[in-house]
């Protein structure tokens, strides 16, 4: 497992600092400091993310320190899919959700919960 430090300009996958602040709040409640995200095949187009709260990532994962408290583990089997996704934290009305940028989907379903990729 590689260390990278926290360049949004190389990033496979980049965080802004509303879902930094989010996965923060979430870890004070989680035994592990760290994110890890993946896609899984499900719904009706394709692919979904995934965000667990981990202590450690798995050994082929790429791994990125976000902040001095805060790890990111992205699946390397997932990389094609999520090579160049931006992880936000909108606000819509009274709710907030985490919403994933990804220049590499051309359909999603209908409910926002799956997409597809070239």
């Amino acid at each position: 497992m590689s260390v990278e430090s926290f360049d949004p300009g190389s990033q496979v996958v980049t965080v802004t600092p509303a879902a930094l602040e989010h996965f923060r709040r979430q870890l004070d409640s989680q035994p592990g400091r760290s994110v890890r995200l993946s896609v899984k095949k499900s719904g009706c187009t394709g692919f979904m993310y995934v965000i667990d709260m981990v202590e450690k990532g798995v050994e082929t994962d790429l791994h990125y320190q976000l902040d001095d408290d805060i790890e990111l583990f992205v699946d390397s089997e997932s990389l094609a899919i999520l090579n160049g996704t931006q992880i936000d934290l909108v606000k819509e009305g009274i709710n907030k959700q985490i919403r994933f940028v990804n220049p590499n989907v051309i359909d999603q379903c209908g409910c926002g919960e799956s997409f597809s990729v070239n």
